[in-house]
């Protein structure tokens, strides 16, 4: 019981929530076509249930490599640097659910596309190639993109437009540019997570030689950037609605708004870094509420 305990520990499951966002936004806007596919969208979720965890235990295992997990860390102590679990045992796994997310990714392009033509079968492969990729290049590997700042930009490419857009498209087989609103509000919204992780995190990255963005430009500017961010995200969402005005249930997703201000003003104001742990939660929960509501809001 206690092997499996360090493993569900290590799989970081609070984590599933914003990962579930996209797929669960890209859904709702199959389903307002009328097109939605319960199989198709269903296996999406595995996907990228198993990627989130796959790019869990690449972080855990490549922060540790790299000396950034150490007794200095904030937040939870990961499972490798605690010794909870081996380094031999963590690469094993993390080859195990790349094996897993490559079957399931291939197995969801071809129930969804393979009757389409062999470009579309292509692009789809290859995007789920570059998925994996990403989840484990975060942290691994020769030339980590989480240690030069490029975090923030993978984020918001792959849990929004790729995980958004991606979606809506294995269902509906088809893409509008408008589109592009709501799967950059989720996108947005997830580097949110990730800003307030790095910030979380500043001095030990500072320590360790992991130049995110908010060590580059500091606590100060990072919150400014966080406040930006997640104001263009809810801006965005308003401006889709408003383009496709029918019901003003279309606005639903308006209740989350007093969560994320709530949440910013206390930000803004926080002076201890360590004390930022809870908001990371608080953020994806609130992403989650922001995708369930945006969805509803589009076919009640």
């Amino acid at each position: 019981m206690e092997i499996i305990k360090n493993w569900l520990t290590a799989f970081r499951l609070r984590t599933l929530p914003l990962a579930l966002s996209s797929i669960i936004l890209g859904g709702f806007l199959s389903a307002n076509d009328h097109q939605f596919n319960l199989l198709v969208t269903s296996l999406a979720v595995v996907t990228t249930i198993l990627l989130q965890i796959l790019s869990n235990l690449a972080n855990d295992f490549g922060d540790f490599k790299a000396g950034t997990d150490n007794e200095n860390r904030v937040g939870p102590t990961r499972s490798v640097q605690g010794g909870a679990i081996s380094e031999k045992s963590m690469k094993k796994a993390i080859y195990f659910f790349i094996g897993l997310s490559l079957v399931c990714g291939s197995t969801l392009i071809y129930l969804s596309v393979h009757d389409m033509s062999y470009l579309n079968l292509f692009v789809f492969f290859i995007l789920g190639v570059l998925a994996i990729a990403a989840a484990v290049n975060y942290t691994m590997g020769n030339n980590p993109y989480g240690y030069k700042g490029y975090g923030d930009f993978f984020v918001l490419i792959f849990f929004g437009f790729v995980g958004v857009l991606g979606t809506y498209y294995l269902n509906t087989h088809a893409l509008s540019s408008d589109l592009f609103w709501p799967a950059l509000s989720l996108g947005l919204l997830s580097t949110a997570v990730l800003n307030l992780n790095n910030m979380r995190d500043i001095e030990n990255d500072k320590q360790s030689g992991k130049h995110t963005l908010v060590v580059k430009y500091g606590s100060s500017k990072a919150k400014k950037y966080h406040i930006i961010i997640v104001s263009m995200a809810l801006l965005a969402a308003i401006n889709f609605s408003y383009q496709h005005f029918e019901s003003y249930f279309q606005f639903l997703f308006l209740l989350t708004v007093p969560l994320f201000i709530k949440d910013l003003i206390q930000i803004s104001k926080n002076k201890n870094p360590k004390d930022l742990d809870p908001f990371l939660k608080k953020q994806a929960i609130h992403t989650l509420l922001f995708s369930i509501t945006f969805g509803l809001g589009l076919i009640l």
